[in-house]
């Protein structure tokens, strides 16, 4: 693979621009649940979508300012509550979303040329509002840039307080689906109360939640995998599993496990145990990957809900028994035992009142964190022109993403954060997958 390049300048040509919403809507306070005010869920994520053809800005901002009417708290701003200093609120005052527009010199092929880690030139198409302000700032940031082949990028930046991946898909294929179609309405309203996640009074813990520890006063340096991991050059590397890829991990199982294991089971037990090895860790050190899940079919939450609707598990080994096998047994049926814990309602319940106390941290023995955004329909995003010739995010250094492949509906990119020097051996362990049988 070709080595990063850099793109030219993005060009913004105007000056960027509010719309808010075109109709008048509720004017009130939002109450955001436990499973939204997370202190590591203060952040503004960020999508980019690639389309060979590009929709007249004019048409995209119309649509848009539509959308706000039924989507209203998007254009709100967060607040402190009145009722307790720690949690935020969203004060739905229809102040509206920030709206770019740019061109660069540049076709959407030569955006694609293939290399090893991201692209850090991608930085060039963010949308030039400020994401490290919660307070009093737009939720939704957006970035239309036109390519000079006649296509079109779309820079999507969102408060992650507000909306999950499911919920971000939501709100922009309804854009989408109002753009194509001017004159219709939505089919499915989105559902804004967030109550049914309100904990319970008194919080019931009764269950054991590994995901999360109390913020220690003395952090242990041998222990804590975040602590060395921001000490490093940090950068986003992705590779891709189509059908003879997952065959060939599947392959690694035994056949009493090869036909109940999931595409999702067999790569993350794979990318676990690959990032690990890379890692060279201590063989009695515990390793823990976290991973999300969510759960509105489990806790029936209405169709439409937008919010943050999924929690974490976490499936924990020492470094010795992940790396140590010749298969991928043991690493697949550590990711089942944390997934069958969604199984269990009371797990759920019991994580969203854990969640009250502000002084939890993720486990510091964590050394991955996986959100899955492949099953989430962003790459059938279509506003009139035609589906995304590609769909990529800026990684968080803390987070791994399972991306779709646009055209291959079962094939799975893998973008994980991994320290700059160890790229080339974690390629080595992600894609020569027999070599584990010989280098043990």
């Amino acid at each position: 693979m070709s080595k990063s390049i850099d793109f030219p300048d993005c060009y913004n040509y105007k000056p960027p621009i509010t719309i808010t919403p075109s109709a008048p809507t509720p004017n009130h306070s939002l109450y955001l649940s436990n499973l939204d005010d997370l202190m590591y869920q203060r952040l503004y994520f960020s999508e980019i979508y690639i389309f060979k053809k590009s929709v007249k800005a004019d048409i995209l901002k119309s649509s848009l300012s539509r959308v706000l009417v039924d989507y209203y708290p998007v254009a709100g701003r967060l607040r402190t509550s009145s009722e307790d200093e720690n949690k935020l609120v969203v004060d739905c005052n229809g102040e509206g979303v920030l709206f770019a527009e740019a061109s660069m010199d540049i076709t959407a092929e030569e955006l694609l040329i293939p290399c090893m880690t991201q692209h850090k030139s991608l930085k060039k198409l963010k949308c030039k509002g400020n994401t490290k302000k919660m307070l009093d700032n737009p939720l939704l940031l957006i970035q239309v840039t036109n390519l000079r082949c006649g296509g079109m990028m779309l820079f999507i930046s969102f408060n992650h307080v507000l909306l999950d991946g499911t919920g971000i898909s939501q709100f922009l294929n309804d854009w989408a689906h109002l753009t194509k179609n001017p004159n219709s309405n939505l089919t499915i309203k989105p559902y804004h109360n967030r109550e049914m996640l309100k904990i319970r009074e008194p919080p019931q813990i009764k269950v054991p939640h590994p995901v999360y520890i109390k913020k220690p006063e003395h952090t242990n340096p041998e222990r804590n995998y975040f602590m060395w991991f921001i000490t490093q050059t940090i950068v986003h590397t992705s590779i891709t599993f189509g059908a003879n890829e997952i065959l060939r991990l599947r392959k690694q199982c035994t056949t009493s496990l090869f036909k109940y294991v999931t595409d999702f089971e067999v790569i993350l037990a794979h990318t676990w145990r690959s990032m690990t090895k890379s890692l060279n860790m201590s063989p009695t050190r515990v390793v823990n990957i976290c991973f999300t899940a969510n759960i509105r079919k489990k806790l029936k939450l209405p169709k439409g809900f937008y919010g943050n609707a999924f929690i974490i598990v976490s499936a924990e080994s020492t470094v010795k028994d992940l790396v140590n096998s010749n298969n991928l047994d043991y690493c697949i049926k550590c990711v089942q035992q944390a997934k069958s814990y969604l199984d269990d309602e009371e797990y759920i319940r019991s994580s969203i009142d854990l969640l009250k106390d502000k002084t939890l941290i993720v486990n510091e023995s964590t050394n991955a964190f996986v959100s899955q955004l492949n099953k989430l329909g962003i790459q059938d995003l279509d506003f009139g022109e035609g589906k995304p010739f590609h769909v990529d995010t800026f990684g968080i250094n803390s987070c791994a993403y399972f991306l779709p492949v646009i055209g291959d509906p079962n094939a799975v990119r893998v973008m994980i954060p991994i320290p700059k020097n160890l790229v080339d051996k974690y390629h080595h362990y992600m894609t020569e997958i027999e070599c584990w049988e010989q280098d043990e």
